[in-house]
């Protein structure tokens, strides 16, 4: 958020503040090195939490019903609390404790629902779990905030991705092997143990490396309470934001189309072709000739993976695109690949053709997940509150992910898989648009705010 015209924006005092190029100390290897590793477990963590949960619960013979409504508690959970979360870690002087304390929350969710597979210990689980979810994501962001450099913040939170995608996808395999040789508890024992890294993580984020924080970046939200000469913004105005609002409508209209494409291409796909014939590996190695695979649960497999690792892969040079290029361009390239992707699955939904397609969610992935905490930052810049306007972003995304899936299901029931594509990617369309025509450019904001605050001295 800019200041208006004739505020002073918060800045410490001239001992903490930033040089004019931004160049100040750089963060310690160990630091960068437990942000990324934090990145990379919580992934690990949380991937347990989605599909993986509804098989286990089948398996401890809960009734469809039943599944869907744990699911929907955790996602209840986590749309309730991204704004009071965003808050709190605002709040919280210490950020690695609100990480910690999330981290504590989620490894306790596991072990809950790997002990106590019974209704309302898996509803309490799943929503301890959400809630959790909502303070880690801007806990982790404001860290990165501290540690990274003006000039490097874009790059630092495309390693974020990348390391996040890492996790997720490895998990995926990890997860899935472990419940075909041991059991699906195991995935929720293995998630709770994950937890202790995730701390030693937290851990080698060095204290002193975020004290140093101003001296790196001019954001408001990195200089400690004791330091400010004026508050942050009320928060009534941080919800008022005409662009931090343009920005999370543009967000939540891209959710609704998004969150239901490819579940409503998985059901097209399989009233299409029925299910496909199992593979045999005994082409492979002469002791294989009676291990069979699923073919469908390689395809389901492949549209997961491969979105990830390319996410994994072009996140940092989005980041690093982001920081000299507009803002605003950059998030209209993941934006519209999201439309695209819906007419090529409204064109041709064979399997081989929806794994290439998924190509095109990974640009996605690697877009909004670098730029949605870099425009918040850029938003926010003068008067602090990053986090709640992250929870604010969340909070939209979460509505129109909530909202899509059921607008799809009752337009596939009414018009059909193909108007249903179109009117998920039409929804993606409106995104773009709003985007393009109202989102004011945010490239630059930390430069102008720190000129208009006059000469610092190092």
């Amino acid at each position: 958020m800019v200041p208006a015209a004739g505020e002073k924006p918060i800045v410490p005092p001239s001992h903490a503040t930033a040089p004019r190029n931004g160049n100040g100390l750089k963060a310690s290897r160990a630091s960068h090195g437990g942000l990324s590793w934090l990145n990379f477990l919580t992934a690990l963590m949380q991937t347990g939490f989605g599909a993986f949960l509804a098989v286990y619960l089948t398996n401890q013979h809960w009734s469809r019903t039943d599944i869907g409504f744990a699911l929907s508690a955790g996602a209840a959970a986590a749309m309730a609390c991204q704004v009071p979360a965003g808050l709190l870690v605002d709040w919280m002087p210490s950020k690695r404790l609100a990480a910690a304390g999330a981290v504590l929350a989620i490894m306790a969710a596991a072990v809950l629902i790997a002990f106590v597979p019974q209704h309302w210990p898996v509803f309490a689980a799943q929503v301890l779990q959400g809630a959790a979810a909502a303070v880690l994501t801007p806990a982790i962001a404001a860290l990165t905030l501290s540690l990274a450099r003006q000039e490097k913040l874009g790059e630092r939170l495309g390693h974020n991705v990348r390391f996040a995608a890492i996790g997720s996808a490895l998990a995926a395999a990890i997860f899935g092997l472990v419940g075909a040789w041991l059991s699906l508890r195991s995935v929720y024992w293995l998630a709770a143990f994950c937890a202790l890294p995730c701390l030693v993580a937290i851990l080698s984020i060095r204290p002193a490396d975020l004290a140093l924080a101003p001296r790196r970046v001019t954001h408001a939200a990195v200089v400690p309470r004791h330091f400010r000469t004026t508050p942050p913004k009320r928060v009534r105005d941080v919800c008022c934001d005409r662009a931090l609002l343009v920005f999370a409508a543009s967000v939540m209209l891209f959710q609704l189309g998004n969150a239901a494409l490819l579940p409503t291409a998985a059901g097209a796909l399989a009233r299409a072709f029925g299910r496909l014939p199992d593979l045999t590996l005994a082409g492979i190695a002469p002791a294989l000739e009676h291990v069979q695979v699923h073919t469908d649960d390689l395809l389901v497999a492949a549209w997961i993976v491969v979105p990830q690792l390319l996410a994994a892969l072009l996140s940092p040079r989005v980041g690093r695109l982001a920081q000299f290029r507009s803002r605003r361009r950059v998030l209209l390239i993941g934006l519209a690949a999201m439309p695209l992707r819906a007419v090529l699955f409204a064109t041709d939904g064979s399997p081989a053709a929806t794994v290439v397609y998924q190509m095109l969610d990974g640009i996605t992935a690697a877009v909004l997940g670098v730029m949605i905490p870099l425009v918040v930052a850029d938003i926010t810049h003068g008067g602090g509150r990053f986090n709640l306007a992250i929870g604010i972003v969340g909070l939209a995304s979460g509505i129109g992910g909530t909202l899509s899936t059921a607008v799809a299901g009752a337009l596939s029931d009414r018009i059909g898989d193909i108007g249903t594509f179109l009117a998920l990617g039409g929804a993606g369309l409106c995104a773009c648009a709003l985007l393009a025509a109202a989102m004011p450019e945010t490239h630059g904001i930390a430069a102008r705010i720190q000129a208009n605050a006059g000469p610092r001295p190092v």
